[in-house]
């Protein structure tokens, strides 16, 4: 019997701990980071691929789960515009999970779902991210990241 409870009271625990950490309040700083990263996305789903770099640093260095060494911005801009020059995005969500703030660096992690349309036919794809920004003359600016697609090809 006494065992019967302890379980519940573990659930219950397990339970009001996610609820806890899902329901977190942000600082205003981490807001303004969050919403850096709400923004790169927009402008990414409306394909504007130039604006969607303009929140990339000059020395940005990036590394997807896919690549297998890690890429810079100008070889980013290539992939980007290879794989997403002629697709749509139809739908995409992002999941704050962490958000850190260090003065003018921040890093973001958080998950993602998009769905995509090219030469006719739909993808869709699930992931995560980490991402390391770093504010310049006011502007947060995406100096590296790390992450992709979860899913196995």
């Amino acid at each position: 019997m006494k065992f019967k409870y302890a379980g519940l009271v573990i659930l219950i625990c397990f339970v009001f701990g996610i609820t806890r950490v899902s329901a977190q309040e942000w600082s205003s700083a981490q807001k303004e980071v969050w919403k850096t990263e709400q923004d790169c996305w927009a402008v990414m789903a409306k394909g504007d691929l130039n604006g969607f770099f303009d929140y990339f640093h000059p020395d940005y260095v990036g590394w997807d789960y896919s690549s297998d060494l890690p890429s810079t911005k100008e070889e980013m801009t290539k992939i980007f515009t290879f794989f997403y020059g002629n697709a749509k995005i139809l739908f995409y969500e992002i999941k704050p999970l962490v958000i850190k703030v260090y003065g003018d660096i921040a890093f973001t992690d958080y998950k993602y779902m998009l769905y995509t349309e090219a030469d006719g036919k739909k993808k869709s794809e699930k992931g995560r991210w980490t991402d390391i920004l770093m504010k310049q003359n006011g502007k947060w600016l995406l100096i590296g990241d790390h992450g992709g697609s979860t899913e196995e090809k």
